[in-house]
């Protein structure tokens, strides 16, 4: 593979950072992108792609982060034989022909699911142009088949196309914070990935968070090699580390930092005000307060919080606030006064009493821990809302009708008048006026009082049904007689009301409104 690309291995390694989900791309960014170099996608060939996918897909095309795809599993494929620690070519050539039919076709289902979003994709041996393609590794973590290829492509595309990417400056630390817990024996530590530069112990470190907080570096925490940083027990203690790295940090005042906050290690007392003044411009470019209009977000991280803010303004909503932390009381009290407030909470707690206390102040509140589900909730409930908007405005004008007046069912000729109807189209509802068919000028004396139904009165009557109508002003033999078409009145306004509300009206009403606007 590396002969193809016409590359001779030198990097000195790679660090890789297994983050869940979308955590990776939204915790772990830096000044203008994503700390990641470059990304490996897991997806599972056997599944395509999950929601989480679609969100990765979504971050790595927000920071410009180059990725290759890691199709797993390809163990469970029926009739798969593994061949433990081989090269994909040689497993694959190991495999039945139905075995290897069955795995093309799932692979490239998967290359037409990263087409279909706008990234051409090729079975990593078959790519043209590795800058125009996105290479897919077929891989097993069970059996380690396609692992040795997937680094080859890790090592030979990071080399060849991102040098100047990789180029690192001596001198201040620069890192991200992953992640701040208690560690026994040390109180609250922070484990970072330092991306550029150097920390020593000793060096002044000033990190972001709820404010810009500086400290002094205590310790400095590596696992063993190939360990896990957010996963060791035992740490061995370092005077120095050099970027790449990730690292755990001891140091005293670190219960404010905000994981995705930045970081900057200095060793002079002279610089600490410029990288405050660094990190607070980093910090700034996420965190928004603009006393507009517009819904609140809170946000477990930094990186999270960029992603919504943006995934957010893509489906056209203006953000009048958004913050790092859990949902709170003056969040409330802050949105509360707005005409349409809203509050988005993506990975952080919304305790039960912020819930009801969001409730008493019709704050509608979006909580999810994967960003498009909020974008979903958020379009099915304002989709939701439309509907109820069009029925309330539906429920309160006229509705076109027309009835025929039941020959031998006039059971009071006046005060009120009360006779039996066939509605013929329509919807009649009490309230409205009536007029001879075609005949606007002629207007009944009165409105219809009430409609009745076994003796049950009635909010409105359709098409087809047979009711009784009562009508104070209205005399039967001379406003009216047996046999008469009666169509109701509806108002210049009301009818423009209903034209826009068409789509929830039937055809025979339509027919009633274009007579009315033609003056038949």
């Amino acid at each position: 593979m590396l002969d193809k690309l016409g590359i001779e291995l030198s990097i000195p390694g790679i660090l890789a950072i297994d983050s869940p989900g979308h955590e990776a791309f939204t915790t772990l960014r830096k000044r203008g992108g994503a700390i990641a170099d470059l990304a490996v996608l897991v997806i599972d060939i056997n599944e395509g792609f999950k929601p989480q996918t679609e969100e990765s897909l979504n971050y790595l095309k927000q920071f410009g982060t180059p990725f290759v795809v890691a199709a797993t599993k390809i163990d469970r494929i029926v009739g798969w034989s593994p061949s433990p620690g081989s090269c994909f070519s040689e497993s694959y050539e190991n495999q039945p022909d139905r075995t290897r039919e069955e795995l093309d076709n799932k692979l490239y289902y998967l290359i037409g699911q990263l087409g279909e979003r706008g990234f051409p994709a090729e079975r990593f041996d078959r790519v043209q142009d590795f800058t125009k393609q996105v290479a897919v590794v077929p891989v097993s973590s069970m059996s380690s088949e396609g692992i040795a290829d997937l680094l080859m492509m890790l090592g030979g595309i990071a080399q060849r196309y991102l040098k100047k990417r990789l180029e690192l400056t001596p001198g201040w630390g620069k890192g991200t914070v992953l992640e701040v817990k208690e560690y026994r024996g040390l109180g609250t530590t922070i484990d970072v990935v330092l991306y550029d530069g150097e920390i020593e112990r000793g060096d002044t470190l000033v990190i972001g968070g709820e404010d810009v907080a500086v400290t002094r570096v205590r310790a400095l925490l590596t696992p063993r090699p190939l360990s896990e940083l957010s996963g060791e027990k035992d740490f061995k203690s370092i005077p120095f580390v050099q970027a790449a790295a990730g690292i755990k940090i001891s140091a005293p005042g670190l219960g404010r930092a905000v994981a995705g906050s930045p970081l900057r290690a200095v060793r002079n007392e002279r610089d600490i005000e410029r990288a405050a003044a660094e990190v607070r411009s980093e910090m700034s470019e996420v965190e928004i307060e603009t006393g507009q209009d517009g819904v609140m977000l809170k946000a477990d991280t930094l990186g999270s919080l960029e992603a919504l803010i943006k995934t957010l303004r893509d489906a056209g909503l203006s953000v009048r606030k958004a913050s790092v932390g859990d949902v709170t009381k003056s969040d409330i009290a802050e949105i509360r006064t707005l005409d349409e407030p809203m509050i988005f909470a993506f990975g952080v707690r919304i305790p039960q009493d912020i819930v009801k206390l969001a409730e008493d102040n019709s704050v509608k509140v979006f909580s999810s821990d994967v960003i498009y589900r909020l974008v979903e909730e958020h379009q099915k409930w304002s989709h939701d809302r439309k509907l109820r908007e069009e029925d309330k405005l539906l429920a309160g004008v006229s509705r076109p009708a027309r009835v025929r007046l039941l020959p031998g069912y006039v059971f009071r000729q006046s005060k009120p008048a009360v006779f039996g109807v066939d509605v013929i189209k329509g919807i009649i509802k009490p309230g409205v006026r009536l007029s001879k068919r075609g005949q606007d000028t002629e207007v009944l004396p009165g409105e219809v009082k009430e409609i009745q139904s076994r003796g049950e009165n009635l909010r409105k009557a359709d098409v087809g049904e047979r009711v009784a109508l009562s009508m104070p002003g209205v005399v039967v033999g001379k406003d009216v007689e047996e046999g008469d078409e009666l169509d109701a009145i509806v108002s210049k306004k009301d009818r423009e009301i209903l034209m826009k509300l068409k789509s929830k009206i039937r055809g025979d009403e339509l027919e009633l409104l274009e007579e009315m606007e033609h003056g038949s």
